[in-house]
């Protein structure tokens, strides 16, 4: 195995490589976290500055038609289902606004007639003039797609593969479009290509027994995305399964002390990548992981629809772990010395407006 300290210092190099990675993660690298941690801290800085970007999942349906084992909104469980009207939206939107977010991650389960493009076209249309950035995670969709959604106003688009195990793909995907692994995985490409000013990747650490090829397959296509589509801003994150109607147990669970070090070790090995954290964590993780390489966090989330203005009217993807105000979240941050950034870009900057200056 590749010397763990030879690891961390290419890693702080940046001219680690997935072999680094590998060692980074091992458990014989368990008792060097602090170095791990400390390297990734200065890499973060040096890379990010002392920022985190704040931002908010606003859920506009749990109507599926995609069967996983994994998650509360699968089409075979009975839940309270709903979908947002474009009125509905704007309200959301406009608590999420007055709470001081400017970033909404645009979020729904798999229904391609109820929130097929049309739908997503008028929600972002309709949000676009006071939601300065908007990011959307919903079904796959091709190229053409993507572009309606870009030139309507979306910023940006979120693919978690979920698991990169196809095997274990095959079994928690049992009906539905999501089965198709390859246009799943080409979709962050597609998206990038149709003019995506950022994409995001993640995998569900859980689904598989084996947390460590999750996060190295994670990584491998982060940096893949990055070369290949350098006009765009890559993130990536590491979600943990966290309860939901589906029931479904984890395969394999992480302590605390292997998450920050999975955290770590990509930021070491990832040092252009963002990296998100979300709400499923507690809030105590939460604060202690931001130096370690996090550089957007969820606040205040709620995940079923209409959950800001109607908090409980229909099921939840997931249970939050972390429900302190956006507030709070943002005076933790500016106490332990970092800025919490509200909104970091304006379609004002783009190419085509500049060029009308």
């Amino acid at each position: 195995m590749t010397d763990i300290h030879a690891a961390i210092a290419r890693g702080a190099a940046g001219t680690a490589d997935l072999t680094d990675l590998a060692a980074l993660l091992s458990v014989e690298a368990l008792p060097h976290l602090e170095q791990i941690g400390r390297a990734a801290q200065r890499v973060t800085v040096r890379r990010f500055g002392r920022t985190v970007h704040l931002f908010a999942p606003l859920y506009l349906s749990n109507d599926c038609l995609s069967t996983c084992t994994y998650c509360g909104f699968s089409k075979q469980l009975e839940v309270r289902r709903r979908t947002l009207t474009l009125d509905e939206v704007e309200r959301e939107a406009r608590h999420l606004v007055v709470e001081g977010f400017r970033h909404v991650l645009l979020v729904s389960a798999e229904h391609g007639r109820d929130v097929g493009p049309d739908y997503l076209e008028r929600v972002i249309t309709r949000l676009h003039p006071f939601v300065p950035s908007l990011t959307v995670e919903t079904q796959v969709w091709d190229e053409d797609v993507y572009r309606r959604l870009v030139r309507a106003g979306a910023e940006g688009v979120v693919i978690y593969q979920e698991t990169y195990d196809r095997d274990v793909y095959a079994r928690v995907h049992v009906a539905g479009k999501k089965r198709d692994y390859d246009f799943r995985a080409a979709g962050p490409d597609r998206a990038a290509r149709a003019g995506a000013r950022r994409v995001g990747i993640g995998a569900l650490l859980g689904l598989s027994d084996d947390w460590r090829a999750e996060v190295v397959a994670v990584a491998a296509h982060a940096r893949r995305l990055a070369k290949e589509h350098w006009r765009t801003e890559v993130t990536a994150s590491l979600p943990r399964l966290r309860p939901s109607a589906a029931g479904f147990p984890p395969l394999c669970e992480l302590t605390d002390r292997e998450y920050v070090q999975a955290i770590a070790a990509l930021r070491l090995v990832a040092h252009d990548v963002g990296i998100v954290l979300s709400t499923r964590e507690e809030p105590r993780l939460r604060d202690g992981m931001v130096p370690f390489g996090v550089t957007h966090m969820s606040a205040g989330s709620h995940t079923e629809p209409g959950g800001y203005e109607e908090p409980g009217a229909a099921e939840a993807q997931f249970a939050i772990a972390d429900q302190r105000s956006p507030a709070t979240v943002a005076a933790v941050l500016r106490a332990a010395g970092y800025d919490p950034v509200w909104k970091d870009w304006s379609p004002a900057l783009s190419g085509d407006a500049l060029e009308r200056i």
